[in-house]
């Protein structure tokens, strides 16, 4: 009796931490969630996550541990772990919820690029001021592989101008925003007794959970009355075909309706159909950290027409996901990927359909504002661009490229009305997902002409061309369906030991739509291969967020004696090598004798002109300060 006591007690000394800091609790499930389960299904998730996290937390109160503590450590266990799907009717029937401070929903784009304990270190630490010792203590608790590493990353992220404000902020997805999603269907009200009869029927069937790969087969929800409007094709958005000249949002949402069957129900009928519950022997597939749930409220139609003889294409916008649906015969498949934050470079082209084997001719639909376009040889950057037809529904029929070597075929060059941007040309390269890739060059910053940092500038002029012509080949290592612009950066230069010439150290930053950013750092000689000195996923190093960057090498020069590089940024202002080479160098340049064979490779570490101390860029800790 006693026992059951103690237990009891504890359990309400933990309702009592809960209920006290329930905002608190909501905000760190909220953001450690992944965002590609967008905003709704996540609002739900971090309120079911906290909800069930009590009781295991009142036996951790009950064993000697501080109740805030425990509760801390179960909400970050349920929110990191994989939960089941929801059933389609949990939360308000009939509504869609979102949290009202957009302040976390930027936080959670920022932070879709770490692993979910990650997030969750830099929730503790940045927004709830938990001490980085601490957090990893939570963390491996918590069931963390590696805490000690995704605290790490998630300090690495730099924070919203609302963290740290505590949750009487009001920063926290316990206030909602909710919209109805269908007020018609709501008042039908038998209508959706037979709905929720056929939910809880379907419910019983799932036999699939939702992962953040994105991989799974869609759960059919058309069922559900929150879904069927969304389903009708004749509440397709469409919006006025000159919406893009006359809106400071250049992106999806400014595209009108185009193509020569946007009037054709049957079709779209179809297509939303096909979404909404995906038939036997249909092909779907989605990209990295994207949902393939059926819409909450009606898309906008982008496209339906027919770019080749026998096959139909619709294109949908939904939110911050673009749908593609396409017709070969009886064959049916959907393609799901990322659009956020998209703009007048990353929302340019639209791939609508390929060879049936991948080989051949691809159509594509360019934005409303792309003036002209034409193909580029990445591999021949004196070669003139070859200018393609654009038909007057804004399709363009890109012919199937020659490929030399490990290149990628052809890139397209695109130009932008002179009412969006005067002069502005950029690339975009076909890696094979639904939207291609915009390709950006940073020049050397004495090249620039400025010593301060520079943006990524397009990569259309002479030196940038001649760049990506040598870096080409790296292009094929690129994930065409999550990565939405590859960056070439130049940030240093150097002369080789024993007179063997200048060197160019170059960092190539894949950035997703998830904000994941993966890099590859390059040391090109004059001749010769490059030489890889580091490559590391999921980082911020040679970002917005990651401007300084030190990396180095071994090269071995023609005598056969073998050396160690290492160069940084422009505000590194010495370097030092510790362990097994010892030696250190002013200036962004580093040359020493290797060490011995077998040896272990050195440290190699520099000192900013602020005095902050920056680690090389080893695929381990990505060079944080």
């Amino acid at each position: 009796m006693g026992r059951r006591n103690r237990d009891g007690t504890a359990v309400r000394r933990a309702e009592a931490v809960v209920v006290e800091r329930y905002p608190q609790w909501v905000r760190l499930a909220y953001l450690t969630l992944p965002a590609g389960l967008g905003r709704h299904t996540r609002v739900l998730r971090a309120h079911r996550a906290v909800q069930q996290a009590l009781r295991p937390a009142g036996r951790r109160a009950g064993q000697g541990e501080d109740p805030v503590a425990a509760v801390r450590t179960e909400v970050v266990r349920r929110a990191a772990g994989r939960m089941r799907p929801l059933p389609p009717w949990v939360g308000v029937w009939g509504l869609r919820m979102w949290p009202g401070a957009e302040e976390l929903e930027e936080a959670a784009r920022d932070l879709a690029g770490l692993s979910a304990f990650a997030r969750a270190a830099h929730v503790l630490c940045h927004w709830d001021g938990l001490p980085g010792d601490a957090a990893v203590q939570v963390l491996a608790a918590a069931g963390a592989p590696g805490p000690a590493e995704a605290v790490r990353a998630g300090l690495a992220v730099a924070p919203r101008a609302a963290a740290g404000r505590g949750s009487a902020a009001g920063v926290h997805p316990a206030q909602v925003q909710t919209r109805p999603a269908d007020l018609l269907l709501r008042s039908h009200r038998a209508r959706a007794g037979w709905a929720a009869a056929g939910a809880l029927a379907l419910c019983a069937a799932l036999v699939t959970a939702s992962g953040e790969d994105g991989t799974r087969r869609p759960v059919p929800y058309a069922g559900a009355p929150a879904g069927r409007g969304a389903l009708d094709p004749g509440r397709l958005v469409q919006v006025p075909g000159r919406t893009w000249s006359d809106t400071g949002r250049v992106d999806f949402t400014a595209w009108p309706a185009r193509g020569g069957r946007t009037a054709d129900r049957p079709l779209l009928a179809r297509a939303l159909a096909t979404w909404g519950a995906p038939p036997a022997g249909a092909d779907v597939t989605a990209a990295p950290g994207t949902t393939d749930e059926p819409p909450s409220r009606s898309p906008q139609l982008l496209y339906a027409g027919e770019p080749a003889a026998g096959a139909a294409v619709v294109v949908l916008l939904d939110g911050d996901r673009l749908v593609r649906y396409t017709e070969r015969g009886a064959s049916r498949s959907l393609d799901f990927v990322r659009v956020d934050d998209a703009n007048v470079t990353t929302a340019a082209a639209v791939v609508l359909l390929r060879g049936a084997d991948g080989a051949g001719p691809v159509r594509k639909l360019l934005g409303p504002w792309i003036t002209s376009a034409g193909l580029r040889d990445l591999t021949a950057p004196g070669t003139p661009v070859r200018r393609l037809p654009v038909g007057a529904d804004g399709t363009v029929t890109v012919p199937a490229g020659v490929r030399r070597g490990c290149a990628p075929g052809p890139v397209l060059e695109v130009a932008s009305s002179a009412r969006i941007v005067e002069k502005h040309a950029f690339l975009l390269a076909d890696l094979g997902g639904v939207l291609p890739v915009h390709l950006t060059y940073t020049p050397l910053p004495e090249e620039a002409g400025v010593a301060h940092a520079r943006q990524p500038r397009e990569a259309t002029g002479r030196a940038a061309l001649e760049r990506w012509a040598r870096e080409a080949c790296v292009l094929r290592e690129v994930d065409g369906r999550a990565v939405r612009a590859v960056n070439l950066w130049d940030f240093a230069r150097a002369g080789l030991p024993e007179g063997a010439g200048p060197a160019v150290w170059s960092c190539i930053r894949a950035t997703h739509w998830t904000g994941r950013g993966d890099v590859l750092v390059r040391l090109r000689p004059p001749s010769g291969e490059p030489l890889t000195a580091a490559r590391v996923p999921a980082t911020a190093a040679c970002g917005r967020f990651g401007q300084h960057v030190l990396a180095g090498t071994v090269w071995r020069a023609p005598s056969g004696r073998a050396y160690q590089l290492a160069a940084g940024s422009r505000e590194v202002a010495g370097i030092t090598a510790s362990g097994s080479v010892r030696a250190g160098a002013a200036g962004r340049t580093f040359a020493a004798p290797a060490a011995p064979p077998g040896a272990e490779p050195p440290v190699l570490s520099a000192r900013l002109h602020s005095g902050t101390v920056l680690t090389a860029l080893d695929g381990g800790n990505g060079g944080r300060d």
